[in-house]
């Protein structure tokens, strides 16, 4: 008989419970041993709940009762989310969370703990919800020198985007709507300004890297400056806008994560993942690209994932050193971003044809890059803004540079987004 407990009973908290319970005969085959929820933290009363003789509001009840082996950290949030699961891993307690903003901030500190007590701190929810990914990264592809991934890590953003690629919604009527369908919270600034993403490609940095990269480290930018206009133009330029989260292993050595708004071509597979979806493209020297998708939140979806790491918990007897990295209070081995390279897309106001080829050459050869494309101008039926893709790949750096040039030119830069190629 195997012991676990919850702590949290709101979204994610009651549907490990009830998921548990709709499959508990499944679940305890593939653990090889009969399971229970023995306790559920919570400080609000559930009067009306069936499993209100489990909930508890003192979290020593959990810490002293050593039939409790596992639990299931589903609070969110770094406290006191952070003091338990440190105090379970303590008493050689194995714990699977689904917080995100946990495990990028403190995720070094509570895998050194969990090696320390023999025991695990999994958290295969914390990324893409039902998608996994943490464990076929440390697990399947272990083989692959892994040099790159890339990914749509937050539904709501996708969603929003989504709307407003195939609605031409705005996007403000967007994230209403996004809103109303409970895909995005009353206060949706994690989301829309990319600090949910960034939470996440932090733990896939740290985990494919080996050393934890902190979300201040990390170029973030959401997507609430977009405009439809700007959709419109990518789309007619052959791509779809996302919210892409990032991270690339330098030649010397260093990496350079990232989340920003990022115009996606059409032939890449991730430029057709909408609505709430996610998906995760992995580059590695073996498997070349592969890519997980599934929904990235919701309640039962990430309740799957955690109780796919209670179960792994229970069987396991010692600590799983492959999901392991070391903590890195010096983060120069973060490239800044402006080392970051890419063609990009170009939106500036109306201007003659000659004369932003012109602008451009002059650029480009100011910069010894040989140009082995011609300019492709994308415009709109009325008075707005032109756009276009670079010919040939821009440090984000010389972008700036690129910007400041055409301005000189009088061409005014509306926007500028990085292309995935």
């Amino acid at each position: 008989m195997a012991n676990f407990a919850v702590l949290g009973f709101g979204v994610v908290g009651s549907g490990v419970v009830e998921l548990f319970y709709k499959n508990k005969k499944h679940i305890e085959e593939k653990a090889g041993t009969e399971m229970e929820v023995k306790k559920i933290l919570d400080l609000r009363d559930f009067p009306d709940s069936p499993y209100r003789d489990k909930l508890t509001t003192n979290m020593d009840d959990i810490l002293n009762d050593d039939s409790i082996t596992v639990v299931a950290e589903c609070m969110g949030g770094v406290e006191p989310a952070y003091t338990y699961v440190k105090a379970c891993l303590e008493r050689g307690k194995s714990v699977s969370s689904s917080n995100k903003e946990l495990v990028a901030k403190k995720g070094a500190e509570l895998l050194a703990c969990a090696a320390a007590h023999n025991c695990n701190f999994f958290f295969e929810a914390s990324v893409g919800g039902a998608i996994p990914i943490i464990r076929p990264l440390h697990k399947c592809l272990a083989a692959n020198d892994i040099h790159e991934i890339s990914g749509i890590l937050n539904g709501t953003t996708n969603f929003i985007l989504a709307k407003m690629i195939s609605d031409n919604m705005s996007f403000d009527d967007a994230l209403k709507l996004a809103q109303e369908n409970g895909y995005a919270e009353k206060d949706p600034t994690a989301d829309v300004e990319g600090f949910d993403a960034c939470r996440k490609i932090c733990i896939l940095s740290s985990l494919v890297f080996g050393k934890h990269v902190y979300p201040e480290s990390v170029y973030t930018k959401g997507i609430t400056s977009l405009t439809l206009e700007d959709v419109e133009l990518a789309k007619l330029l052959g791509g779809a806008v996302k919210l892409i989260a990032s991270v690339k292993r330098l030649e010397d050595g260093r990496i350079l994560p990232s989340v920003m708004p990022t115009v996606v071509p059409f032939h890449n597979m991730l430029s057709h993942v909408d609505d709430v979806f996610n998906a995760v493209m992995v580059n590695g020297d073996g498997i070349d690209k592969a890519m997980f998708y599934g929904r990235g939140a919701g309640k039962l979806p990430t309740a799957s994932a955690v109780l796919g790491d209670v179960i792994d918990e229970i069987k396991h007897e010692r600590t799983v050193f492959s999901q392991m990295w070391a903590d890195a209070a010096d983060q120069s081995f973060v490239a800044p971003i402006g080392e970051r390279s890419s063609r990009m897309f170009v939106k500036i106001s109306k201007a003659e044809p000659e004369k932003i080829t012109q602008a451009l050459s002059e650029f480009f050869r100011s910069q010894n890059i040989a140009l082995k494309a011609k300019v492709q101008l994308a415009g709109m039926h009325n008075d707005g803004c032109i756009a276009f893709f670079t010919p040939a790949p821009l440090t984000m750096h010389q972008a700036d540079q690129l910007a400041a040039a055409l301005s000189a030119d009088e061409i005014h830069v509306c926007a500028m987004l990085p292309v995935l190629d």
